[in-house]
């Protein structure tokens, strides 16, 4: 199908009220234009659950090398060694062995204990209240205290890492993110806390990233420099703290939303596990990623030429028909296998195992105080990003 056939049907990721909801664009993507280019910001896109899982396969015709953010590939910035998200191999596999020892299933819900407690502390002193921000009462503090305790930040000063790692990725309105080479990943903000742990190990990922041994693209066998481990720590503390809040504000609202089916989770927590993998299909708080076109690539008899970006649009394959039936109705109970709201491939989030041990408790703990919540719509506000979706401020009315 060609773009020109199309001309009518515009996906502007800066638009403000695409962002708001951005589902009817997405079908329309998915059945007139299955490969898409917009000549305003010099992008293609794919949209289609098939289309975009390959994308996420195919390392050697999509590269993460400059980047999976359309500014970012645009800014033509070298990425510094560490943000492993924007590696190829031999670099990315080097780097992700090296934390994947950290994130490994088992020792993420061994967090549980403690996770459970930085829910109670939020949420134990919002009983009674009638209204509270879901956000800024919860879904932004849970995750900064675990990012916090795996990295060994002291809990005075978590509340500022989080504030400055997510005014990095604020954006002004319907405007593109603007990146430089002197403040992009700096990771000057946990300079001290590295140096201070360095003098003082402890039982926490930092020290581990300091003490660990491997052997690097060169075959040398050595531990991370200090600037490795600035960018790592950097690229965690963003990662950890912003999506996660995402999670639990989307379920905030879609199960607001959805009484009938958080009346089933409430009676039957069982369920929120499934039902945490349907948030995450359903709102997807990453709705788009991007790679840089390092070869000629076909889509529909269209050529995508080397050098171009494609944008793959998770947020459209999460509810593609093709491959979740009725893919734009919410369901606990769906069982048609796994999306793609972490990825795919080599790049498949090496936190997705703490994000859904996070999501699951939240959410037991949220309904086991709090069955029923409405939500107040008209102060409930989208946050002002191109990276993630989610809600930056969502108050909530307990009747």
């Amino acid at each position: 199908m060609a773009v020109a056939e199309v001309s009518d049907l515009s996906y502007d990721p800066y638009d403000v009220d695409i962002f708001a909801d951005p589902y009817p664009v997405f079908r329309r993507l998915r059945e007139e234009a299955p490969i898409y280019y917009d000549s305003t910001y010099d992008f293609y896109a794919v949209s289609r659950f098939a289309d975009v899982e390959r994308g996420l396969m195919d390392r050697q015709t999509y590269t993460s090398g400059r980047g999976g953010i359309l500014e970012l590939i645009k800014a033509n910035i070298e990425m510094p060694p560490g943000v492993l998200i924007f590696e190829d191999p031999p670099l990315h596999t080097v780097h992700r062995g090296l934390l994947s020892r950290v994130f490994t299933p088992k020792k993420m819900n061994a967090l549980e204990p403690e996770i459970r407690e930085f829910c109670a502390r939020s949420l134990d002193p919002l009983v009674g209240a009638g209204r509270f921000d879901l956000i800024a009462d919860f879904g932004a503090q849970m995750p900064m205290r675990v990012i916090g305790m795996l990295l060994g930040i002291p809990e005075a000063e978590q509340d500022a890492v989080r504030d400055r790692v997510d005014a990095s990725l604020r954006t002004e309105p319907g405007k593109p993110q603007r990146f430089s080479d002197s403040g992009f990943v700096s990771g000057d903000l946990f300079a001290d806390y590295i140096d201070w742990r360095a003098e003082h190990p402890s039982d926490d990922l930092m020290t581990e990233l300091l003490q660990s041994e491997f052997e690097d693209e060169t075959g040398t066998r050595r531990r991370l420099s200090r600037e490795e481990i600035l960018t790592y720590v950097t690229v965690i503390a963003g990662a950890g703290n912003e999506t996660t809040t995402r999670l639990i504000g989307w379920a905030g609202t879609v199960l607001a939303d959805h009484p009938d089916q958080r009346s089933q989770l409430a009676e039957d927590p069982s369920l929120i596990p499934g039902a945490i993998e349907e948030i995450l299909r359903y709102e997807p708080p990453a709705p788009h990623v991007a790679r840089y076109v390092a070869r000629d690539v076909d889509h529909y008899g269209e050529t995508v030429p080397e050098g171009s970006v494609m944008l793959l649009l998770v947020g459209s394959a999460n509810r593609d028909d093709r491959r979740y039936p009725d893919g734009d109705r919410f369901d606990i109970r769906r069982n048609d296998g796994q999306h793609l709201a972490f990825g795919f491939g080599i790049h498949f989030c090496l936190g997705a195992a703490l994000a859904r041990v996070e999501g699951r408790v939240a959410l037991e703990e949220l309904l086991r105080r709090f069955p029923r919540w409405e939500v107040d719509r008209a102060g409930a506000k989208l946050g002002s990003t191109t990276t993630v979706r989610g809600w930056e401020t969502l108050p909530v009315l307990i009747p």
